[in-house]
């Protein structure tokens, strides 16, 4: 940046020597510094603009796409890992945490300004508008110019994307807006039409982003390949969504979705990380170290240095999250591919010891077993016995009593305030495999292959049993789903591989099964040898067929959930955005 600015001022000083008395020189450009009208010549040019974009993405709340964790106080409320709290994965109780709590249970209102994660941000679509409507102007060729329009075209219809799912329609703009544009005032733009204008940014970015851009150590700019994964995720969600709540072409987004996955899983250079240790694998590439660089898994991540940009997400995460449900829990399979409805070889749950017994590895690594505390490090080596509950004299204490130690690193965790560098994966090659199995099952075109390269590469790695076409099992308390046992079990496999990744609720809502969020949250069961084991642990209990479990939110503002099938798919537009153009007008039910 400093040779750029001395180019200028060189070029600035030689002007004025040659400009001598020439009226003319009044009606130049300002040389003191650099102007759109003398900015958009050369390739570096072009890439300094897109840094920008980067940039602004870096805020979770306005622009919540390239999901990490925000830096410093942020941290404890914006990013990649709380996400799951709208849902009944994750089960928060601290006040900080409200917003979660209230959109889960159903309680959120009509806000007057701008919610979480909400219709905000369009700073963002006016910034990559402005490089739209000048990258042409570079004096490069075609091929340069069009890598860095697909790069802010991904940006684009990313955005989009997410506000679509949030809100339905949007205000679809793609060239600069000025104070006095008829735009400002404008309706909003019909959901199909945004989410085609937005298919064609995604196909732009996924065709002309290169496969490389040869800048050397991680993350770098985001490639083609994680282009063609965005746009399998978005025409995911577009292609269900419209499948479950009506809407054309939905067969033709889940091609779009298909298509995007198996170039990635054909063609790219991504693999699942494994090492041979089902064991310790699937925990391994979030076990969270400085730098991921060369993690064959990961596709695009953020960086963290200190004295750069930093957090506190580790110390935050430890004491807000409350801990994993007892829905989340019982959807993991046994070890004879079966879940525990079916399985002989469930052992119940009458002690925390016995949840882990014959079940998918990833349990274990996802959720803290009592033998494992000094091995992940829990509670900065706590040797206390745990799981500790909210209640309990020291330690970690958490709500539901299974804490989650799929993230955790005990070194950035009791770091000193905002001097953490743990990295975010905002993007990994799992998800391509998952998205793919989903699309084709869908599509009803799936095939036991297609399977073996998706759901059954994810299972190979921790050393589950494949998924058989011919023998799935069909788990009684999802018979109501309205879904093929097929696709239970492929949505099951989602929620256990991308478990706090930021999917949980996008899934639950384009799936038409936001009732699921009208069953309470649970922790670990609570009789009688449950209540001396955690002495003074203060939890309230509930019966559930008989037994008693940690119920999170009885006696809170956030007991009994419910969920209004004709509102809560969609969040309302706030007060103050209408004030401000009221064309908006309000989302159905609000």
């Amino acid at each position: 940046m400093k040779y750029r600015l001395l180019k200028y001022n060189i070029l600035a000083f030689a002007v004025l020597l040659l400009a001598g008395c020439n009226d003319d020189f009044l009606e130049r450009y300002p040389l003191d510094r650099i102007s759109n009208e003398t900015f958009w010549n050369t390739e570096n040019d072009l890439a300094v603009y897109n840094n920008s974009l980067y940039d602004l993405a870096r805020n979770d709340d306005n622009v919540p796409i390239l999901m990490a964790h925000d830096d410093g106080f942020d941290s404890h409320r914006y990013g990649i890992w709380y996400t799951d709290e709208f849902t009944d994965n994750i089960a928060p109780r601290h006040s900080r945490h409200n917003r979660y709590q209230q959109v889960r249970s159903g309680k959120h209102n009509v806000p007057s300004g701008t919610q979480w994660y909400g219709y905000k941000g369009w700073n963002f679509v006016r910034a990559i508008n402005v490089g739209m409507d000048n990258y042409d102007r570079a004096q490069i060729d075609r091929a340069a110019i069009n890598k860095y329009k697909a790069e802010a075209q991904l940006f684009r219809g990313w955005f989009y994307a997410d506000k679509v799912s949030k809100f339905g329609d949007a205000p679809w703009v793609d060239t600069e807006l000025n104070v006095d544009s008829e735009e400002l005032y404008a309706s909003r733009t019909p959901r199909e039409e945004v989410m085609a204008n937005v298919l064609a940014d995604l196909t732009f970015a996924a065709e002309n982003l290169p496969d490389d851009w040869g800048d050397g150590g991680g993350p770098g700019r985001i490639n083609r390949w994680a282009a063609l994964l965005v746009k399998s995720r978005v025409c995911l969600f577009e292609g269900t969504w419209r499948k479950y709540h009506g809407g054309s072409n939905a067969d033709m987004w889940l091609q779009e979705a298909a298509a995007a996955a198996k170039e990635l899983i054909d063609d790219g250079p991504y693999e699942l990380y494994s090492t041979g240790d089902p064991e310790n694998d699937y925990n391994a590439i979030h076990q969270i170290t400085a730098d991921l660089t060369g993690v064959p898994e990961v596709m695009y991540w953020r960086r963290y240095e200190l004295g750069i940009f930093t957090n506190h997400v580790q110390s935050y995460h430890r004491g807000y999250n409350g801990g994993a449900t007892k829905s989340l829990v019982e959807d993991y399979l046994c070890t004879d591919g079966l879940p525990i409805t079916l399985s002989p070889l469930y052992q119940g749950d009458a002690q925390i010891e016995d949840v882990f017994v014959n079940r998918d590895p990833r349990l274990r690594q996802t959720i803290l077993h009592p033998d494992d505390v000094l091995k992940y490090g829990y509670g900065n080596f706590d040797t206390r016995p745990y799981p500790r509950l909210r209640g309990m004299e020291g330690g970690q204490t958490i709500e539901t009593g299974y804490h989650i130690i799929k993230v955790f690193d005990p070194g950035t965790a009791y770091a000193t305030y905002n001097t953490s560098n743990t990295p975010a994966i905002t993007l990994r090659y799992g998800e391509a495999l998952l998205n793919y199995a989903e699309a084709m099952a869908e599509l009803g075109t799936i095939t036991q292959d297609d399977l073996d390269l998706s759901i059954n590469a994810l299972r190979d790695r921790v050393g589950m049993p494949h998924l058989d076409m011919n023998n799935v099992p069909v788990d009684p308390r999802y018979v109501d789903d309205g879904v093929s046992p097929l696709i239970v079990e492929i949505r099951r496999e989602r929620r256990v591989e991308l478990f706090m990744e930021g999917f949980r609720y996008d899934d639950l809502r384009r799936w038409k099964q936001g009732k699921k969020l009208e069953n309470p949250d649970y922790g670990i069961r609570w009789d009688e040898a449950a209540q001396a084991r955690y002495e003074k642990a203060n939890v309230v209990s509930s019966m559930v067929d008989g037994v008693p479990y940690v119920d999170i939110y009885q006696g809170t503002d956030w007991a009994n959930p419910e969920f209004d099938e004709s509102k809560h798919y969609l969040w309302p537009i706030p007060l103050s955005a209408i004030s401000q153009n009221p064309n908006i007008q309000q989302n159905p039910g609000w």
